[in-house]
């Protein structure tokens, strides 16, 4: 089965978030409060996409999340990202305008301060634009958002580098290495970063989940006999101390986070066919019923189409 970049990515971006911002913004320390749990607002972003009725071909990873800042007030900071991987021609054009829609609904919706930031994923990042713009009869507006393009930054930059975000971009240049000997190449780099995870002594459970996690599935071996290596190459590095606990704590974690999703989906689907009997039943509007099952407008609105084309 094809792994899912976009589940890997929305993992991991939870768990080292304040890294990012180290990353992105040199004076994130002084900006934003870390000591403060960041808020991930997913749900709220959900119901502002742009087109919620529009499929795209652009896979993409969208997070909202609430940094409270560090100026002696409660006032907090929208954080936007989009993590782009392939993207189309026409994709790429529609791209900005779909960044400036969110911007704005996030302002009118919040009436915060909103800082954006796109990560370019694919090998195509530098095709693609910082900027909206907006030219009609004089009137003229440019919105610009930070971005991140993985391959501007080189790799011996990312492997001095003590922040653990750095290591992911590392790990995530080395999933789009091609060629002849790509699996021995892909090796020298998942057991540099693990090196540096292990070194680093980034063993904060949930962190190192999601990082681990992030390290062994997006950066795909071609041959079962390269995973065997990489084990019996970390057993080398860590002398195998603590080396089953590491990989056989990352396979509990996964197997519980499976349990835990399938009851989620198992909750979805009773909500679901809730949301269908109401709509097939009652003539209450589709404001209330999202109320009363507790599910987003958009998600209702969506069902009701399908109900009413049966």
């Amino acid at each position: 089965m094809r792994h899912n970049k976009d589940i890997l990515w929305k993992g991991l971006l939870e768990w080292v978030f304040d890294d990012l911002l180290r990353f992105v913004f040199p004076d994130a320390d002084k900006v934003f409060d870390m000591r403060r749990a960041f808020a991930f607002l997913d749900k709220e972003l959900a119901e502002m996409y742009p087109e919620p009725e529009k499929e795209s071909d652009v896979r993409v990873v969208d997070k909202l999340v609430k940094v409270f800042r560090k100026d002696g007030e409660e006032e907090w900071v929208l954080v936007h990202i989009e993590i782009q991987d392939k993207t189309k021609a026409r994709d790429r054009a529609l791209f900005p305008e779909r960044m400036f829609r969110y911007f704005y609904r996030c302002l009118d919706r919040y009436r915060k301060p909103v800082a954006a930031i796109a990560i370019y994923t694919g090998p195509d990042g530098k095709r693609l634009p910082d900027c909206y713009e907006y030219q009609f009869m004089r009137t003229n507006l440019k919105y610009q958002y930070n971005t991140l393009c993985i391959l501007d930054c080189p790799d011996e930059e990312l492997g001095r580098s003590d922040n653990p975000f750095a290591w992911v971009v590392l790990a995530a240049k080395k999933a789009l290495l091609k060629g002849k000997d790509l699996d021995k190449k892909l090796l020298a780099g998942k057991l540099f970063v693990f090196r540096k995870l292990y070194e680093g002594g980034i063993f904060e459970r949930k962190k190192l989940q999601a990082i681990l996690t992030f390290l062994d599935n997006y950066v795909r071996f071609e041959k079962t006999e390269s995973n065997r290596i990489f084990r019996k190459e970390i057993d080398k590095i860590t002398g195998k101390k603590n080396t089953m606990d590491i990989f056989e704590q990352v396979a509990e974690w996964r197997w519980q986070e499976g349990l835990q999703e399938g009851h989620r989906k198992g909750i979805n689907e009773g909500l679901e066919k809730s949301v269908r009997a109401l709509l097939a039943n009652t003539e209450f509007s589709v404001e209330k019923i999202a109320s009363l099952i507790g599910v987003s407008v958009t998600r209702v609105r969506k069902l009701s189409k399908e109900v009413r084309c049966k």
